[in-house]
């Protein structure tokens, strides 16, 4: 398995656990690029190869120190390397023998999924208790209001009618319905839907259907694609669904959220629920590691930093930490005075593999993202 680290990683304490040669630990580290990858249990004589020719490009390969021996069998591995070396690593292991076609077909995925460019998901609440009251939109003007988004940059508009805050109550799907529909018709009738992909924000299967009936293309249901009639409505309509992680349901999910590694868990439960949704061939899908759902402030951190692992899927990442109360613990602030800690977290976020970021303030995180692309057009990998 690879996993890709971020550079928020005590890189000497990873080579240290490898049990590389100490005199060479800082050698490596003062080689160390863009990207790190963490490759468990490669064999001795694939190690040697790849740490070769990662070499004759400027890479490195970080392995045991008994590997150029082989007085042990196989190793764990650090690789370095820029995303030009990357390439063209990828490109030499892809003819290589002894399994390390497979992990260039695996970095490839990586380096895929890290060049799709983020994008902004406005959020429109038609409901009136949502956490945000700024979200909260009539249904008469959520057309409107999305027109707006787009005219600012936003690429999805994700509208939902039900609030899925910590403690909140489920409704009838039929009234989540009415509550929709004179939207979802505006959007319709007036051609919105096609100048950005609507979202519906829900879990029932009767509002969802008639969204995709008018338009709609992407299902955010943040109960993880577990309800097989959902997959089987984004199958029909050839529809992408978000599915999201959460601990619980949204009335218990923050009672006493607990985990023994959250990162690893949330990677379990995505490993299962792709399996679910391929059996239904739903083949588009977007992960999210729900902050804020069933998590503490140090769980909702460790997840942010775990995105660049999560990238291991191939998946687009989306990332909603707007103005939620993790802002407010790490900085005591009310939901109104959250945007400066909202647009930190989530560049990071897309720092480590986010490219979907789910948002109140959309104005705001496109400029920010204008600003991010400039820099990064000045000093390209």
């Amino acid at each position: 398995m690879i996993q890709k680290l971020n550079s928020d990683y005590d890189f000497k304490a990873v080579l240290n656990a490898i049990c590389c040669e100490e005199r060479g630990i800082d050698i490596m580290l003062g080689k160390a690029g863009f990207s790190y990858f963490y490759i468990s249990d490669l064999p001795c004589g694939a190690a040697n190869i790849l740490k070769q020719d990662a070499l004759s490009l400027g890479a490195e390969l970080a392995v045991h120190a008994g590997t150029p021996n082989c007085s042990v069998a196989r190793t764990d591995a650090l690789l370095f390397a820029t995303q030009r070396q990357l390439e063209a690593l990828i490109d030499k292991e892809s003819r290589q023998p002894f399994g390390l076609r497979a992990i260039a077909a695996e970095l490839k995925r990586f380096l895929d999924i890290e060049r799709i460019r983020p994008k902004v998901m406005g959020i429109i609440n038609i409901n009136n208790d949502s956490f945000n009251s700024s979200s909260r939109t009539a249904a008469r003007d959520a057309a409107k209001r999305a027109e707006e988004m787009i005219d600012w940059g936003a690429e999805y508009i994700d509208i939902g009618a039900v609030s899925s805050r910590p403690g909140s109550d489920p409704i009838p799907p039929e009234d989540e319905l009415d509550r929709l529909k004179p939207a979802i018709d505006e959007i319709y009738k007036t051609g919105i839907y096609q100048k950005a992909i609507f979202s519906l924000d829900s879990f029932e299967p009767l509002p969802i259907e008639y969204a995709l009936e008018h338009g709609f293309r992407f299902i955010n249901d943040i109960t993880g694609g577990i309800n097989k009639e959902i997959l089987k409505l984004a199958k029909k309509f050839n529809a992408a669904i978000c599915i999201m992680h959460m601990q619980g349901n949204q009335k218990n999910m923050q009672d006493n959220p607990h985990y023994t590694d959250v990162a690893h868990e949330v990677d379990g439960f995505f490993e299962e629920r792709i399996r679910l949704a391929a059996e239904e061939g739903v083949d588009e899908i977007v992960l999210d590691a729900g902050i804020g759902f069933g998590k503490r402030k140090e769980h909702n951190l460790a997840l942010i930093k775990a995105y660049s692992h999560f990238l291991r899927f191939g998946r687009e990442l989306l990332i909603g930490a707007s103005r939620k109360s993790l802002i407010g613990e790490i900085s005591p602030s009310g939901v109104e005075d959250r945007l400066a800690g909202t647009i930190a977290l989530h560049l990071k976020a897309v720092e480590y593999g986010a490219s979907i970021i789910r948002c109140h303030d959309v104005y705001e995180h496109v400029q920010a993202l204008k600003v991010c692309d400039a820099l990064r057009a000045q000093n390209p990998k």
